[in-house]
């Protein structure tokens, strides 16, 4: 995560980016990496967070420490509802998953028209 959101500060410049994540990877639902969280998400100006109802820990706990805006949802239309207020022309929205994420990528271009 930390390298894509990089790349993409580098090529954007000061213009906002929206980061919208589902921990859908096995490593990830099983928490291996939930410590570096926060810190890789560092080049976004605000991080949506998805918490699956299967996940096994506590998301929420875990990016109580993002250094940026950081909100946990748990519905994608929970995430819509947060992106669609926040985004503005000229913002910049990565969805990072493993998976499909429930359609979200159509459904958020949809909402955002």
């Amino acid at each position: 995560m930390a390298t894509t959101l990089d790349g993409l500060r580098k090529k954007v410049g000061d213009a906002p980016i929206i980061a919208v994540v589902e921990p859908r990877s096995n490593s990830m639902k099983l928490g291996a990496h939930r410590d570096g969280l926060p810190e890789s998400v560092q080049q976004a100006d605000q991080v949506v967070w998805y918490a699956p109802p299967n996940l096994g820990w506590d998301l929420a706990a875990t990016v109580a420490g993002c250094t940026v805006p950081a909100l946990v949802c748990d519905s994608l239309e929970a995430i819509i509802a947060q992106v669609k207020s926040q985004a503005q022309p000229g913002t910049h929205i990565v969805i990072m998953s493993n998976g499909g994420f429930g359609g979200l990528h159509g459904k958020l271009a949809e909402a955002l028209q």
